[in-house]
């Protein structure tokens, strides 16, 4: 079994940077593709980046290339996804994801986060 918490959204101005954490519990985290999503009101939830299970491969969105890193820590049991030039429309709710092999789509992963908020003010 996997548990996901995600933590570190907030309120930043546009052109600032948040790093989020994604902490990870179960002995199987560091065989397990990792993912963030995100999802605005009224929309569908979006791939923004994912990582192999070995953390050796990311992959990421086109709307976030250059901006967001993925990454992640085995020892502390972590993922994290560091936003950087961050423009409003990256406002969201953004959740990580866990699953056994890396897919883009939110159906694929068998286990989430409760989200957390990122705002970016204009």
């Amino acid at each position: 079994q996997v548990q996901l918490v995600e933590s570190g959204g907030g309120l930043v101005q546009a052109g600032g940077s948040l790093r989020l954490s994604c902490a990870a519990s179960g002995r199987t985290f560091s065989t397990y593709a990792m993912a963030w999503f995100r999802q605005a009101p009224g929309k569908d939830r979006e791939f923004v980046m994912a990582i192999s299970w070995s953390g050796g491969t990311t992959y990421a969105a086109d709307s976030v290339k250059g901006r967001f890193t993925i990454s992640r820590d085995h020892a502390k049991n972590t993922v994290y996804l560091q936003m950087n030039s961050l423009k409003p429309e990256d406002t969201a709710v953004y959740f990580c994801a866990a699953a056994p092999h890396y897919s883009t789509i939110p159906g694929s992963y068998d286990y989430w986060g409760q989200g957390t908020q990122v705002t970016v003010s204009s």
